[in-house]
């Protein structure tokens, strides 16, 4: 089966220019195009496609991205370094989520003070009002 560009978009949940951003950027190798040279993608570029959505929501920039494509194309050698790169993203992602579940926790802390000062369980202070 093949899919084009908006095709790819609906599936993928990108943008129209985001795709043909990573396509002109080299980051979706081989790109094929039709009879009216517009480009045109299969499976295996869906998938990969559908890899470098996540990569970048992992946190990945486009220059990593395509460290990461490049180690990719050198085949089964370079899976050590790939393994490397991709564990470096798993710490941060983690770190990342430590730190998001303190701001959940001072929320919830917030939420309470404020639920018991309407209740009348505490009054009322402020670092910012005197």
């Amino acid at each position: 089966m093949t899919y084009t560009m908006m095709q790819v978009c609906k599936e993928t949940d990108m943008t129209y220019q985001t795709l043909k951003y990573y396509c002109n950027e080299g980051l979706i190798p081989n790109v094929k195009r039709d009879k009216n040279n517009r480009r045109v993608f299969d499976e295996r570029d869906l998938k990969w496609i559908k890899d470098l959505v996540c990569l970048k929501k992992c946190g990945m920039s486009i220059q990593e991205m395509k460290e990461y494509l490049d180690l990719c194309l050198q085949g089964e050698s370079t899976i050590q370094q790939r393994k490397e790169m991709l564990d470096k993203k798993r710490k941060a992602l983690l770190d990342s989520i430590e730190e998001l579940k303190g701001c959940v926790d001072y929320i919830d802390w917030k939420q309470e003070f404020y639920d018991d000062v309407l209740s009348g369980k505490r009054s009322y202070v402020s670092n910012l009002i005197p």
